[in-house]
């Protein structure tokens, strides 16, 4: 089980009488504990799908791919990478009407790639074809000029020459392709099963063709796209050169396919398997400085918009033990600027666009240069007017007066000073709300050159139509009445009048008012805003207070009782035509104007009186009122337990519900007690305990506790006469 494999390709070469040598080369990661290169490594030869012959061979060469030495970068932890190389010499195959396929199987792969699906159980296929064309012509394939670099940099500019050499000249055409699978996990303590066969760790002799792809993670990894880039990861079907710039750091594998072609007819196709280890590199040396824009690797862009002066700030960085900068600008006019400060003044001449480096250790090994590139732009300068009638509540007309040196504005932006904007270029805008509003305008040119400009407006106009929440109300007296005042713009800073028609005004901008006598009234409003812009408005006959009556009762008893239930109300209102009654038991309502009722159960109920004026006006009378449940408990002071049927038991008598914590208990002369109950409605026979011998005539002193259930405790003492 080896999850090591990193990748490889098979290539081959004709020797003439249909014999070949064909070469593999496979890399693996030599940190990963896993298999070593099989010795020997068998390869299958098929024709067209039949198996035609099976070859061994030893791995060769095997020496350590070493990553990129750049003393100018810092890399942490390093791969371990080796490669071998497996030699098939003079192989012989007869001419074909079908392709030869020469394959050879292994798995696994690392199981840290990132773009794959299950990389520790998925095996490798590297096979070459020689295809019929191929044969007649006693072809080579192509073969790659290097292997691509074990480590690439995140946010760094990738770009490596993967194109192969053919030794024909054919034309060769790349492209990112899916890499191929082969062989399983089966063989090995985790997963029991045949090693060497189709599903095995190493397949013996390897399946043919076709083969089956590895699955990519969709949607973010495909064949085509296999890692993440920002320009994306391509390859140049023309050159074979790889460029773009990593952003994801991990593994991935990558697919490159490199078809041959003569004469227009494809002829042959040679493919590579390997991966891309991206990884944080902390590079010794950046050339850098504040910019408007980064067009590439290293190119920074600066735009001045009407200003010819500039100050670049250098934001390079250096880990060397000391730092040098060499500025270099050429200005067009004969002049060429140079310096060695850290930061760089200019003075440019006139409009234009120029071209500078900054080079951060010049005379060091490890050096960097940032490629300048400054667009000098004519000026933009915003501006823009407004019209109004400062009287009327009506919107304002903006009109933008911006003018720009070059190119067009083609983005406004304003914005009111109360919370909205607008992209428009003459918008026009209504306040719902007076007062000093800053307005600002911002323009853009096609040049991204931006200015501003605000100003201030006044708006304090006199609302246009005065408006209230309050058509034809009618009431009954007394009646607050909330005069919900709509119109706009209005604040704090106006005055107000209200006049409500009976005498008494507010200056609030939504007042409530209580009228408490019936009649039509008659309401004025008027605005005067800060400025003097007055308007004022009748609203005649626009309230209508009706009579109401007066609810009132009287009742009788006044405390009601489990033995007296029943109530005798008193109608006392006034100015009322009719009655209702609700008693807050759940029972119906009545309508006679003196009713009685009565309360079936102890409790506090409400009993309410709605009387109805002839206006239609209805006013509510509420009494709560309390039914009590009363305990009474009496005791008899003699009793004759002689079996004559009469009188036989002392016990207490009266009404017991609601009682609570009852006890009787009863004493003899000398201070014992001969018999004691929590039950009321058990008597003492006059034996001790109830169950003990008969107790001789005489006297004996009764006790007797219990709670009311209005929370009362009652304590009762007697004396009781025992007769036979």
């Amino acid at each position: 089980m080896a999850k090591h494999i990193i990748g490889g390709d098979m290539v081959y070469v004709c020797n003439g009488n249909g014999t070949y040598n064909i070469t593999l080369k496979v890399y693996r990661d030599c940190n990963s504990g896993g298999a070593d290169y099989d010795n020997p490594a068998y390869f299958g030869i098929y024709n067209g799908s039949t198996l035609f012959d099976q070859i061994t061979a030893s791995p060769q060469n095997i020496v350590f791919v070493e990553p990129d030495d750049n003393p100018c970068t810092q890399v942490d932890n390093p791969p371990c990478v080796q490669s071998a190389t497996y030699f098939l010499n003079n192989v012989s195959l007869p001419f074909s009407n079908q392709s030869y396929t020469i394959s050879y199987q292994r798995c696994c792969r690392n199981e840290t790639i990132n773009n794959i699906v299950n990389p520790g159980d998925m095996g490798v296929t590297y096979t070459v074809e020689i295809t019929t064309e191929s044969q007649q012509s006693c072809n080579n394939s192509p073969v790659f000029n290097d292997f691509p670099p074990i480590l690439i940099c995140s946010g760094q500019y990738l770009e490596f020459d993967h194109s192969a050499s053919d030794a024909e000249g054919d034309e060769l055409v790349y492209s990112f392709c899916s890499p191929l699978q082969g062989g399983g996990n089966l063989g090995t303590p985790e997963n029991p099963g045949d090693p060497n066969g189709p599903n095995g760790v190493q397949p013996i002799p390897p399946t043919g063709p076709p083969y089956n792809t590895v699955t990519f993670l969709t949607p973010t990894y495909s064949s085509t796209n296999p890692m993440a880039g920002s320009p994306q990861i391509t390859i140049d079907p023309t050159t074979g050169l790889i460029t773009g710039i990593p952003t994801a750091l991990g593994q991935y594998v990558v697919g490159v396919c490199v078809e041959e072609y003569r004469n227009g007819q494809l002829i042959g196709e040679i493919q590579r398997d390997f991966q891309f280890n991206v990884i944080n590199c902390n590079p010794v040396v950046v050339a850098d400085i504040r910019e408007d824009t980064i067009i590439g690797p290293k190119e920074f862009v600066v735009n001045l918009c009407g200003e010819l002066d500039f100050q670049f700030i250098n934001e390079s960085i250096s880990l060397t033990p000391t730092v040098s900068y060499e500025w270099s600008f050429d200005l067009q006019n004969g002049t060429q600027i140079n310096s060695t400060d850290e930061d760089l003044f200019i003075e440019f001449p006139s409009i234009g666009s120029y071209f500078g480096t900054l080079i951060v250790n010049p005379e060091l090994v490890c050096r960097d240069t940032a490629f300048i590139y400054v667009n000098v732009f004519p000026p933009i300068d915003a501006d823009f007017e407004f019209e109004y009638d400062t009287c009327l509540a009506a919107p304002v007309d903006f009109t933008d007066l911006s003018v720009t040196g070059a190119g067009e504005i083609d983005s406004w932006a304003w914005n009111f000073g109360d919370g909205n904007s607008s992209s428009e270029q003459n918008p026009s805008y209504e306040y719902m709300i007076p007062g000093n509003f800053n307005v600002n305008l911002t323009v853009r040119d096609t040049n991204n050159c931006v200015d501003a400009a605000s100003r201030t407006i006044s708006y304090f106009p006199a609302p246009e139509t005065l408006v209230i929440d309050l058509t034809g109300f009618e009431g009954c007296a007394p009646e607050s009445v909330l005069f919900d005042n709509l119109s706009f713009p209005i604040d704090s800073t106006y005055d107000i009048i209200w006049d409500f028609g009976d005498s008494t005004t507010s200056n609030e901008i939504s007042p409530v008012h209580l009228y408490t006598d019936p009649g039509t009234y008659n309401v004025s409003l008027d605005v005067t805003s800060p400025i003097g812009c007055e308007v004022a408005v009748p609203f005649n006959a626009v309230i209508q207070i009706d009579p109401s009556p007066t609810a009132g009762f009287s009742y009788t008893p006044e405390m009601l009782s489990n033995f007296q239930p029943e109530a005798f109300f008193t109608d006392e209102s006034l100015d009322a035509e009719a009655v209702q009654w609700n008693f807050g038991d759940g029972t119906p309502p009545v309508y006679v104007w003196n009713p009685s009722h009565t309360f079936a159960e102890p409790g506090t109920y409400e009993v309410m009186q709605v009387v109805r004026h002839e206006s239609g006006c209805l006013d509510t009378a509420t009494v709560l009122l309390t039914s009590e449940l009363l305990v009474t408990y009496y005791l008899p002071n003699a009793f004759t337990p002689n079996n004559d049927s009469k009188n036989e038991e002392f016990k207490g008598a009266g009404f017991f519900d609601g009682m609570s914590g009852f006890e009787m208990s009863i004493w003899n002369r000398w201070g014992e007690m001969i018999f004691m109950t929590n039950d009321p409605n058990q008597g003492w026979n006059g034996r001790k305990n109830n169950t003990g011998p008969v107790l001789q005539n005489g006297v004996y002193v009764v006790v007797v506790r219990y709670t009311e259930p209005s929370g009362n405790q009652i304590s009762q003492k007697g004396f009781v006469t025992l007769v036979r």
